[in-house]
């Protein structure tokens, strides 16, 4: 915090001594209420904020120690969605150029056959019609711009996704479907996510482990059901009684939904 003549009295740690691991194919889910510190610790796994100090670890290499240059190479395989698709996306760019921006800053096609052929594709997959492809953002409803929002993060071919509150800002009944998107997408291109949200039923729902956050640090981690159904520590109890009865029926129904799909198969 700012003292007198511009001098630093101390500093407000957003995150402070915050230690986990993420596998291989897993949804991490991160959970805290507003202010905690998930949306800072997300942010800083992608390097996008620099920590103070501390390392973050991916695929054996240091991301903290790398160069601008070898931090831009690695942002292929890792990508966010983040919470509000509005501001997320360049108003004055059509949805096609928005989900092809990426594959031309790091030049993975060059020629533009094949990049309106990965454009389309890539919205036809997250349930978007491929003849939108020139039509922009304000022509579509919260829902459908998340899912462009999912079709640009897509695009490069990653291996990891933060996504940071990425439904909390759509309506309960879309907020399932791109629920279920995520996780069919998930399973089809071997993804691994880091799930962020407030809504502890919700990330319960997302999530094969989950780490429940308080004030910048740590309060629990374990398996989705256990932390759910035995917390250990009174903050998480906190939060699962919080949480109200028709989001409790909406994730129950939504699993329901997703077996019967599955059965189905």
């Amino acid at each position: 915090m700012p003292g007198g003549f511009g001098r630093v009295e101390r500093y407000v740690m957003a995150v402070n001594d915050v230690s986990f691991r993420v596998y291989k194919g897993e949804t991490f889910g991160l959970v805290g209420e507003s202010g905690c510190g998930k949306t800072t610790l997300g942010r800083s796994l992608l390097q996008l904020i620099k920590p103070m100090s501390g390392r973050v670890w991916f695929e054996g290499r240091d991301l903290t120690r790398l160069n601008s240059w070898q931090i831009r190479k690695r942002r292929r395989e890792m990508q966010i969605i983040f919470q509000d698709p509005y501001s997320s996306l360049n108003p004055r760019m059509s949805i096609g150029a928005a989900i092809a921006e990426p594959l031309k800053i790091h030049g993975v096609m060059r020629r533009k056959r094949n990049l309106k052929e990965r454009v389309e594709y890539l919205l036809e997959r997250v349930g978007l019609d491929p003849a939108a492809i020139n039509r922009f953002p304000h022509e579509f409803s919260g829902g459908q711009r998340q899912r462009v929002c999912i079709a640009r993060a897509l695009a490069l071919s990653p291996k990891f996704i933060i996504c940071d509150e990425s439904v909390s800002a759509l309506d309960v009944s879309v907020q399932a479907q791109v629920l279920n998107l995520l996780k069919e997408l998930q399973e089809e291109f071997k993804l691994t996510y880091i799930f962020i949200s407030h809504d502890l039923g919700v990330v319960k729902f997302m999530s094969d482990r989950i780490m429940v956050m308080n004030q910048g640090k740590v309060e629990e981690i374990g398996p989705a059901e256990d932390i759910y159904q035995r917390p250990r520590r009174e903050y998480t109890q906190q939060l699962i009684s919080a949480i109200p009865e028709g989001t409790l029926a909406r994730i129950q129904s939504l699993q329901l939904e997703r077996e019967r799909q599955k059965a189905l198969l």
